[in-house]
């Protein structure tokens, strides 16, 4: 059966960090672009960053630049989004997609997405 299982959500206090995971079952998560995205309460969902296939290409939106490094381990067939000096704002359910268009911008990223993980709470307080 093919699966994505994401997970490493949690409450953090703003300043804070977490590393989130998108396992896969059922199929290689190499040979896939794999993303990243968030939806928080009232809003619509939004790419968080991608990896490419093959060559590794990352890309990130503009409000995590500089904060959230995703990372791919072959050998774990899985996908990990380290985010760090979380700030309130990136509240959210975080989901992880495979097959998605991985370009800069990220805008389309969720069009051909074939498989989505079922989602992961992150909380940040004050």
């Amino acid at each position: 059966e093919v699966q994505l299982q994401a997970s490493g959500g949690g409450l953090v206090q703003a300043g804070g960090s977490l590393r989130l995971s998108c396992a896969a079952s059922g199929f290689t998560l190499d040979d896939y672009n794999i993303g990243w995205f968030r939806q928080a309460p009232g809003k619509q969902r939004e790419g968080v960053s991608c990896i490419s296939s093959g060559d590794k290409r990352r890309y990130y939106a503009d409000s995590v630049k500089g904060r959230f490094t995703i990372a791919s381990d072959n050998a774990e067939n899985t996908v990990y989004l380290q985010m760090n000096s979380l700030k309130l704002e990136d509240t959210a359910v975080y989901y992880c997609a495979s097959d998605v268009i991985c370009i800069p911008g990220l805008q389309v990223m969720g069009m051909a997405a074939e498989y989505w993980g079922q989602g992961t709470l992150v909380t940040v307080s004050s």
